[in-house]
């Protein structure tokens, strides 16, 4: 259950395997715009979330699950009626919802990247804006030696520093340093453990800015290596800035229910390239999902 998404990934699951999915059931609930001003999850909000969840759970069933590993992320971790959210889902549903630390959602989304790239990728930094919150981690394990979770995620900023369709230029700005100052209190603690090997981004976010920049389709497969440059998307956001909603909907792989955050997004994608100095990065197909899976595996009986 994510800031953005509630996604149920069906897969079969043995100690060794890889995580593909058998089935996947995905609605955009969009939780993080679901807020109200002392940032409580409002009631719609709420029955909205537990009918998606039990349409979730009937799904599950129907596809012969034997197991369920729910969790929640951001959006619900930092809601001010958290404890009420998670009664009425279980109320309702019979779903206890773990809350992941933000700590948490770097190290497994760390977990997943580095099982997709393997050994061989040495040092690895890892980027992944989500719909609440922003990610970081770094290091040469399957355990990052430096993880953190930053409250800048692309629908969180849209909702508080974007309202114009197209924004006004100076909420672009006070977003943009926003955005900056945040992460740069994060480098030093990132920069004592040298330069990475490998720079690698996750989520819906970035592979959609890796689209627009030219990268592969998603239809040509999971295996197609598809990477961001910071020119690109240095050349990118004053484009994306000055475009309505419905005009960055029409651009090449970005969703309809997602583009009106894709300006929040690369503000955020470009502050963290710039002051990690990256140049260029590569989109990871697996993510939190699979960090997920893939812990559960590792405890599973052979």
């Amino acid at each position: 259950m994510g800031s953005n998404t509630v996604h149920l990934l069906v897969v079969d699951a043995h100690p060794g395997a890889r995580p593909l999915s058998a089935h996947s059931h995905k609605v955009e609930l969009r939780l993080a715009e679901l807020l109200d001003e002392r940032g409580s999850v409002t009631p719609e909000g709420i029955q909205r979330l537990v009918s998606v969840i039990g349409d979730a759970v009937q799904a599950a069933e129907d596809k012969g699950c034997e197991d369920l590993l729910p969790f929640a992320t951001s959006a619900v971790r930092e809601a001010t009626n958290a404890d009420e959210v998670l009664a009425r889902v279980k109320a309702e549903t019979g779903i206890d919802l773990p809350i992941l630390s933000g700590d948490d959602e770097a190290r497994l989304t760390f977990l997943a990247v580095r099982r997709w790239f393997g050994w061989s990728a040495g040092k690895l930094l890892v980027l992944d804006i989500g719909g609440g919150s922003l990610e970081i981690a770094y290091g040469i394990d399957e355990e990052p030696d430096a993880a953190v979770s930053l409250p800048l995620g692309a629908g969180r900023l849209t909702s508080a520093w974007l309202p114009g369709d197209p924004p006004a230029p100076a909420d672009v700005k006070a977003l943009r340093r926003h955005a900056r100052a945040q992460i740069a209190r994060t480098v030093g603690e990132f920069s004592r453990f040298g330069t990475p090997d490998h720079v690698v981004a996750t989520s819906k976010t970035f592979k959609q800015l890796a689209r627009i920049a030219g990268a592969a389709r998603s239809a040509e497969g999971l295996y197609v290596q598809r990477d961001l440059t910071r020119k690109a998307l240095e050349e990118w956001v004053p484009r994306l800035a000055a475009m309505t909603t419905a005009q960055r909907a029409a651009l090449p792989g970005v969703s309809e229910g997602r583009a009106h955050q894709l300006l929040a997004g690369a503000l955020v994608a470009e502050g963290a390239m710039d002051l990690f100095g990256v140049d260029d990065l590569e989109i990871c197909p697996w993510a939190l999902r699979e960090g997920v899976i893939l812990r559960r595996l590792d405890h599973l009986p052979t």
